[in-house]
Protein backbone atom coordinates (compact mmCIF):
# COMPACT_ATOMS: atom_id res chain seq x y z
CA UNK A 1 0.00 0.00 0.00
CA UNK A 2 2.25 2.60 0.77
CA UNK A 3 4.03 1.98 -2.64
CA UNK A 4 0.80 2.67 -4.45
CA UNK A 5 0.89 5.97 -2.10
CA UNK A 6 4.54 6.96 -2.98
CA UNK A 7 3.69 6.03 -6.40
CA UNK A 8 0.62 8.14 -6.85
CA UNK A 9 2.25 11.40 -5.26
CA UNK A 10 5.24 11.16 -8.23
CA UNK A 11 2.67 10.66 -10.54
CA UNK A 12 -0.76 12.19 -9.64
CA UNK A 13 -2.78 11.21 -12.74
CA UNK A 14 -2.49 7.73 -11.39
CA UNK A 15 -5.02 8.58 -8.23
CA UNK A 16 -7.12 9.75 -10.88
CA UNK A 17 -7.00 6.95 -13.08
CA UNK A 18 -8.40 4.73 -10.63
CA UNK A 19 -11.08 6.86 -9.64
CA UNK A 20 -12.26 6.55 -13.02
CA UNK A 21 -11.21 2.84 -13.56
CA UNK A 22 -13.79 2.57 -10.19
CA UNK A 23 -16.13 4.51 -11.62
CA UNK A 24 -16.51 2.62 -14.88
CA UNK A 25 -16.04 -0.48 -13.02
CA UNK A 26 -18.93 -0.22 -11.01
CA UNK A 27 -21.15 1.35 -13.74
CA UNK A 28 -22.46 -1.83 -15.06
CA UNK A 29 -22.39 -4.26 -12.37
CA UNK A 30 -25.80 -5.34 -12.88
CA UNK A 31 -25.84 -6.09 -16.21
CA UNK A 32 -24.92 -9.32 -17.67
CA UNK A 33 -21.31 -9.12 -19.72
CA UNK A 34 -22.38 -8.91 -23.00
CA UNK A 35 -20.87 -12.01 -24.22
CA UNK A 36 -22.72 -13.97 -22.68
CA UNK A 37 -26.31 -15.92 -23.51
CA UNK A 38 -29.05 -14.35 -22.36
CA UNK A 39 -31.37 -16.29 -19.32
CA UNK A 40 -34.96 -17.40 -20.74
CA UNK A 41 -37.55 -14.74 -20.09
CA UNK A 42 -40.41 -14.78 -17.37
CA UNK A 43 -43.05 -15.52 -21.24
CA UNK A 44 -40.64 -18.43 -22.29
CA UNK A 45 -43.42 -21.46 -22.07
CA UNK A 46 -40.94 -23.86 -19.55
CA UNK A 47 -40.19 -26.41 -22.21
CA UNK A 48 -38.58 -23.83 -24.04
CA UNK A 49 -37.04 -21.98 -20.84
CA UNK A 50 -35.39 -25.74 -20.03
CA UNK A 51 -33.85 -25.49 -23.36
CA UNK A 52 -32.46 -22.32 -23.10
CA UNK A 53 -31.19 -23.26 -19.73
CA UNK A 54 -29.61 -26.00 -21.25
CA UNK A 55 -28.03 -23.86 -24.05
CA UNK A 56 -26.66 -21.75 -21.54
CA UNK A 57 -25.27 -24.61 -20.11
CA UNK A 58 -23.64 -26.18 -22.83
CA UNK A 59 -22.77 -22.64 -24.10
CA UNK A 60 -20.30 -22.14 -21.01
CA UNK A 61 -18.55 -25.88 -21.68
CA UNK A 62 -17.88 -24.35 -25.05
CA UNK A 63 -19.89 -26.97 -26.45
CA UNK A 64 -20.98 -24.61 -29.79
CA UNK A 65 -23.09 -27.22 -31.45
CA UNK A 66 -25.11 -29.10 -28.27
CA UNK A 67 -25.49 -25.50 -27.36
CA UNK A 68 -27.31 -24.29 -31.08
CA UNK A 69 -29.20 -27.09 -30.87
CA UNK A 70 -30.83 -26.77 -27.85
CA UNK A 71 -31.48 -23.12 -29.04
CA UNK A 72 -32.94 -24.35 -32.54
CA UNK A 73 -35.41 -26.89 -30.73
CA UNK A 74 -36.33 -23.90 -28.33
CA UNK A 75 -36.75 -21.47 -31.35
CA UNK A 76 -38.88 -24.20 -32.82
CA UNK A 77 -41.12 -24.23 -30.13
CA UNK A 78 -41.44 -21.05 -29.31
CA UNK A 79 -40.23 -18.63 -32.36
CA UNK A 80 -40.91 -15.46 -31.02
CA UNK A 81 -38.56 -15.43 -28.48
CA UNK A 82 -35.90 -12.94 -28.53
CA UNK A 83 -33.76 -14.68 -26.12
CA UNK A 84 -33.92 -17.88 -28.15
CA UNK A 85 -32.66 -15.81 -31.44
CA UNK A 86 -30.11 -13.75 -29.52
CA UNK A 87 -28.62 -16.82 -27.87
CA UNK A 88 -28.05 -18.73 -31.29
CA UNK A 89 -26.69 -16.07 -32.98
CA UNK A 90 -23.91 -15.75 -30.16
CA UNK A 91 -23.42 -19.30 -29.84
CA UNK A 92 -23.07 -19.13 -33.74
CA UNK A 93 -20.74 -15.93 -33.66
CA UNK A 94 -18.68 -18.37 -31.69
CA UNK A 95 -18.54 -21.40 -33.73
CA UNK A 96 -18.42 -19.94 -36.94
CA UNK A 97 -19.51 -18.80 -39.64
CA UNK A 98 -19.95 -15.34 -38.32
CA UNK A 99 -22.07 -14.94 -40.76
CA UNK A 100 -25.06 -17.57 -39.78
CA UNK A 101 -25.46 -15.13 -36.77
CA UNK A 102 -26.17 -12.50 -38.08
CA UNK A 103 -29.98 -13.24 -39.63
CA UNK A 104 -30.73 -14.21 -35.77
CA UNK A 105 -29.48 -11.13 -34.01
CA UNK A 106 -31.62 -9.16 -36.68
CA UNK A 107 -34.74 -11.61 -35.93
CA UNK A 108 -34.15 -10.93 -31.78
CA UNK A 109 -33.31 -6.65 -31.85
CA UNK A 110 -36.91 -7.42 -34.68
CA UNK A 111 -38.45 -9.05 -31.27
CA UNK A 112 -37.53 -7.10 -28.73
CA UNK A 113 -36.81 -3.23 -29.97
CA UNK A 114 -34.55 -1.86 -27.17
CA UNK A 115 -33.80 -4.74 -25.01
CA UNK A 116 -30.26 -3.53 -23.81
CA UNK A 117 -28.31 -6.48 -23.99
CA UNK A 118 -29.48 -7.74 -27.67
CA UNK A 119 -29.46 -3.80 -28.88
CA UNK A 120 -25.91 -3.39 -27.78
CA UNK A 121 -24.12 -6.62 -27.69
CA UNK A 122 -20.72 -6.52 -29.38
CA UNK A 123 -21.21 -8.99 -31.99
CA UNK A 124 -24.64 -7.29 -33.25
CA UNK A 125 -22.92 -3.75 -33.27
CA UNK A 126 -20.53 -5.42 -35.96
CA UNK A 127 -23.59 -5.50 -38.30
CA UNK A 128 -23.82 -1.72 -37.73
CA UNK A 129 -27.19 -0.25 -36.78
CA UNK A 130 -30.13 -2.85 -37.29
CA UNK A 131 -33.43 -1.24 -38.22
CA UNK A 132 -36.26 -3.77 -37.82
CA UNK A 133 -37.46 -5.62 -40.84
CA UNK A 134 -40.83 -5.14 -39.81
CA UNK A 135 -42.63 -1.57 -41.08
CA UNK A 136 -43.26 0.67 -38.01
CA UNK A 137 -46.63 2.66 -38.24
CA UNK A 138 -46.47 6.14 -39.24
CA UNK A 139 -48.52 8.49 -37.00
CA UNK A 140 -51.25 8.17 -39.33
CA UNK A 141 -51.37 4.57 -38.39
CA UNK A 142 -50.07 3.73 -41.92
CA UNK A 143 -47.81 1.23 -42.36
CA UNK A 144 -45.56 3.09 -44.70
CA UNK A 145 -47.73 3.02 -48.10
CA UNK A 146 -49.57 5.76 -49.54
CA UNK A 147 -53.73 5.29 -49.50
Amino acid sequence: MSQLIRTMRRHPWIGFFLVVMGIGGCAGVSQLPQDEPLPPPENANPLVAQLIIDGNRLFAEHRWTAAIEKYEEAIQAQPKLAEAHYNLGLTLYRKGPVSASRPHFIEAADLAPGHPVIGNAPPFRKYGTVEPTTPTPAPDGHMGHQH
